[in-house]
């Protein structure tokens, strides 16, 4: 790898204490061992309007977007609000389009209140995937995420993983999303343009998982 990769954290949650916050940190971590350059994009710290399509130049939407456009690999974590994910993560989504996302490597993280996260997950990669970004097929949701980590000040973000399994599962995602950074997969193989010439049938484009 010539360059090391820039890899950004977006946290889609307002809470002071978040979980999503501080799993996210641990990604960054990884990642950061695994040679990346890393940013936290801590969606408290922005002025981000209700996104109006009319308006140009709306509050820090430009600076938003310019930290994803120059990222090499995007993480989005969001709490679970009502089996999808965050208004503030929407509205941050809303900004951003194909400039920032098109051949962009995506990792995604869900923490949940109670124990289902599948279908916020579901939606963020359908959003992604409406954008061009490729969405990694290792992604992390955290069930009971409150009761998932305990206080520590040695530890990332001053509180440590109970589950140590689940603690490699997240820092997992760090490093794939760095190994990932720079790939640029074809979106249809040699055996299906093979087989699309020799039925006739035309051929298809896939998402990037």
């Amino acid at each position: 790898m010539d360059a090391a990769p820039h890899v950004v954290a977006v946290s889609g949650s307002f809470r002071e204490r978040s979980t999503t916050r501080t799993a996210l940190r641990y990604v960054l971590e990884a990642a950061a061992d695994a040679g990346a350059e890393t940013t936290l994009l801590d969606l408290r710290e922005y002025d981000l309007p209700v996104y109006d399509p009319d308006v140009d130049g709306q509050g820090d939407g430009t600076a938003v977007k310019r930290i994803v456009r120059d990222a090499d690999a995007v993480v989005l974590g969001t709490p679970v609000y009502h089996g999808s994910y965050s208004g503030a993560l929407k509205n941050f989504h809303d900004y951003c389009g194909w400039d920032e996302y098109e051949d962009t490597t995506v990792g995604l993280l869900a923490t949940a209140g109670g124990g289902s996260y599948g279908s916020t997950l579901d939606h963020l990669r359908i959003t992604v995937r409406g954008v061009h970004g490729w969405v990694l097929p290792h992604q992390v949701g955290i069930r009971n995420a409150s009761s998932q980590f305990e206080d520590d000040p040695n530890a990332t973000d001053g509180r440590a993983f109970v589950d140590p399994d689940l603690e490699e599962r997240v820092e997992k995602l760090g490093r794939l999303l760095v190994e990932y950074a720079f790939i640029s997969p074809e979106v249809t193989t040699p055996r299906a343009s093979e087989s699309s010439s020799g039925s006739g049938a035309e051929s298809s484009s896939g998402s990037g998982d």
